[in-house]
């Protein structure tokens, strides 16, 4: 059986709405992803860091009931897991307030035995960010090395974009790493001053083949070296959009192992199968657009 392995940062999301607490639950883009793959029937392994504290026990303990492997889960003394206050306006889109408070030494963890075809996701500022980017870059590496399927997910913030000059070239690293990059308008708006997945996709061409571009309710744009194809997204009326884009990669990552896509046809996608992928991506995103939770429902 494929395996699909996440490397990313671990939050403990608290949404609230109009000021007051909605929910609270196990949170991170890539977590987010991994659960719902757990739940669509996919093994799964998180690589990533949490406090041994109380709100670690409750995320280890959901992560457990969703049957994804903690083997390369590191759990640190000192310093505290790390919270997300997510606050969703008119449109229930959502703006962050993260409290962090993580140990000196983090990600001390065994590399992982990847072997061909497995997929590895990874992405968010925890994939440029300098106090762990020895040890995350390594990860990636020894994956690309062993021939797994690397899908970035750069979910470039604005508030990052301010200190863009020192994360360029871990950005640029990544995107070469990477067999398939999925963003958002806002992404590489924010990395390339781009407005287009047209202006996105020749900043990443010569480094990554092939982009889904994501733009929220104006629908997705495939682009590779062969294929240019926009895709329209139904029009809902969202509960939160906390999971949308994490959830979009755990659709195309479903749909390429049900396609049985290996690395080494990665780049032979035909048009027919990308619209496969595409519209898997689109009905998970969807479905967890319709209630709070950052993943689809079990």
């Amino acid at each position: 059986m494929r395996r699909v392995f996440g490397l990313g940062e671990t939050v403990f999301d608290i949404i609230f709405k109009d000021g007051q607490p909605l929910s609270a639950k196990a949170g991170g883009s890539v977590l987010n992803a991994l659960v719902s793959l757990a739940r669509l029937g996919h093994q799964t392994y998180f690589i990533s860091e949490l406090g041994n504290d109380k709100v670690g026990d409750t995320i280890i303990n959901f992560l457990n009931q969703n049957n994804i492997n903690t083997s390369y889960l590191k759990r640190y003394n000192h310093g505290q897991s790390a919270l997300a206050m997510a606050f969703l306006n008119e449109q229930n889109d959502a703006e962050y307030d993260f409290y962090k408070n993580y140990p000196n030494d983090r990600l001390e963890i065994e590399l992982p035995d990847f072997k061909t075809d497995d997929i590895l996701l990874f992405g968010s500022f925890y994939a440029i960010d300098s106090n762990i980017r020895k040890q995350a870059f390594k990860i990636v590496d020894h994956a690309k090395q062993w021939g797994c399927i690397i899908i970035y997910d750069p979910n470039f913030r604005n508030k990052h974009a301010s200190n863009l000059t020192e994360y360029n070239s871990y950005i640029e690293e990544n995107i070469s790493a990477a067999d398939i990059i999925r963003g958002s308008n806002e992404d590489f708006y924010n990395i390339f001053s781009t407005t287009s997945a047209d202006e996105s996709f020749l900043n990443i061409k010569d480094k990554c083949s092939q982009l889904v571009y994501t733009e929220n309710t104006k629908g997705v744009t495939l682009r590779t070296n062969n294929i240019s194809k926009h895709y329209p997204v139904p029009k809902i009326k969202p509960v939160s959009t906390i999971g949308a884009g994490d959830n979009f990669n755990a659709g195309i990552i479903h749909k390429l192992i049900e396609s049985n896509i290996l690395k080494k046809n990665i780049h032979l996608i035909s048009e027919l199968k990308w619209d496969k992928i595409i519209e898997s991506g689109i009905k998970l995103s969807t479905d967890v657009c319709m209630s709070l939770d950052n993943y689809i429902s079990k």
